[in-house]
């Protein structure tokens, strides 16, 4: 079993070989339109849920009085279909007129007003996964120019239609130019997933020095199934990527399906306790116009947050599974008593029974050291769990997070 020293040596060799362009320090939270309003283009029909700028500009109305960017929700980003159909007269990237009437610079400084930061999307090659104009090779420099011009402080690289045999120097060389721009841009880079979806190797190693986070496997769509697909590969596969996501360089299952309409309550905690324990970026992708209060309430969980954000910038992993139960630890910076706090996601997959007892060896504590159980989503401390005792508790739901705090022995 991994002791947290060693663990911690692990990080700290980790992000000495990441992205050091300043950005992502911790995994990035904000809101992404595609989840819930795809490639709407139609605003004569869908006035009020089209790609537009009165769509962004509401949503930067709402994450900066509605709490989320109190919360850390900082980022608002445009993805696929702001485009024009075409290039204009000089070969510039340019948003459509009509949907975009002010241009985009202009829309950053409105987001920007709101203490906000603006993030758009685009794709290598010759067109975006919706087919509109992409980053040709011949236009990576420019096309970096224009976003540093617009302003924008986030950028989301899709790669449908490039050549996978020049991932690796077009995404390289679209972060240069980027970074030559000197303004700050995240850059979230694509190319990973269709590398995995093709049996390719990732030099994930690589990538960490090029992009602070990239996207490993399948879209999530508004299905629980395809939430727990996507947390099922990340078990399989931990090994050989958990290791990479540290500061400035995160592991990206896509984005939040919460408050949209397939997700129970329940089956939403699951999903934010599990991006929370694999430090994934949290972004948003409901309508925040609409999004029910037990929903709103679960995107807005301070020690959920807290677990994602933790400055130790270690990913959790999967320790053991135990009659059916896997068992997820996450140690965190945060030093009670001179003793290391940790998080464990107990993930009941075909455990028969109700109540679940566990010695804290098996989930990497101190066992010289009595520990108080925090109920991560009922907010309440669950019990004392002394010295040589085991833990036990009730699952209400099949996922259970809890963050172990270290006692004043």
């Amino acid at each position: 079993m991994f002791t947290f020293y060693l663990i911690i040596l692990y990080i700290l060799f980790v992000v000495a070989s990441s992205l050091d362009n300043g950005l992502a320090i911790t995994p990035p939270m904000g809101w992404i339109s595609w989840l819930k309003f795809g490639c709407n283009t139609d605003c004569e029909a869908y006035p009020d849920n089209c790609i537009s700028d009165k769509l962004f500009r509401k949503m930067a109305d709402i994450m900066s009085s509605e709490g989320y960017l109190d919360a850390g929700y900082q980022y608002l980003i445009i993805d696929d279909c702001w485009m024009a159909e075409y290039r204009d007269n000089k070969d510039q990237l340019q948003p459509d007129p009509k949907r975009f009437p002010n241009g985009m610079k202009d829309l950053a400084d409105y987001i920007h007003s709101k203490g906000l930061k603006f993030g758009i999307y685009e794709a290598i090659g010759n067109y975006t996964c919706s087919g509109y104009p992409g980053i040709t090779l011949e236009n990576l420099e420019k096309d970096a120019k224009t976003f540093a011009e617009w302003d924008i402080d986030y950028i989301k690289v899709d790669g449908c239609y490039a050549n996978k045999k020049n991932y690796k120097k077009t995404y390289t060389d679209f972060g240069k130019f980027l970074n030559n721009t000197g303004k700050p841009i995240v850059y979230s880079c694509s190319y990973p997933y269709y590398l995995e979806k093709a049996e390719q190797r990732v030099d994930y190693s690589y990538i960490t020095n090029i992009c602070n986070l990239w996207r490993n496997w399948n879209d999530i769509e508004d299905s629980y199934s395809s939430m727990i697909n996507i947390i099922n590969w990340y078990s399989m596969h931990q090994e050989r990527i958990l290791s990479y996501s540290g500061f400035g360089s995160w592991n990206d299952p896509d984005m939040l399906i919460i408050g949209n309409d397939d997700l129970s309550v329940k089956q939403s905690q699951t999903q934010m306790a599990f991006w929370a324990m694999l430090s994934a970026p949290l972004i948003m992708s409901a309508d925040l116009r609409t999004i029910r209060p037990e929903f709103k309430e679960i995107l807005l969980n301070e020690d959920a947050i807290a677990i994602n954000q933790d400055m130790l910038g270690y990913s959790g992993f999967l320790m053991k599974s135990i009659l059916g139960v896997d068992i997820w630890v996450k140690p965190l910076a945060v030093i009670v008593n001179d003793f290391p706090t940790f998080a464990v996601l107990f993930y009941n997959k075909n455990f028969i029974g109700n109540v679940f007892t566990v010695s804290l060896l098996d989930v990497g504590a101190y066992i010289i050291h009595s520990y108080t159980a925090y109920d991560v989503f009922e907010k309440s401390n669950n019990q004392l769990v002394l010295p040589n005792e085991n833990f036990t508790f009730s699952f209400t739901s099949e996922m259970m997070l809890y963050k172990f705090i270290p006692n004043g022995d």
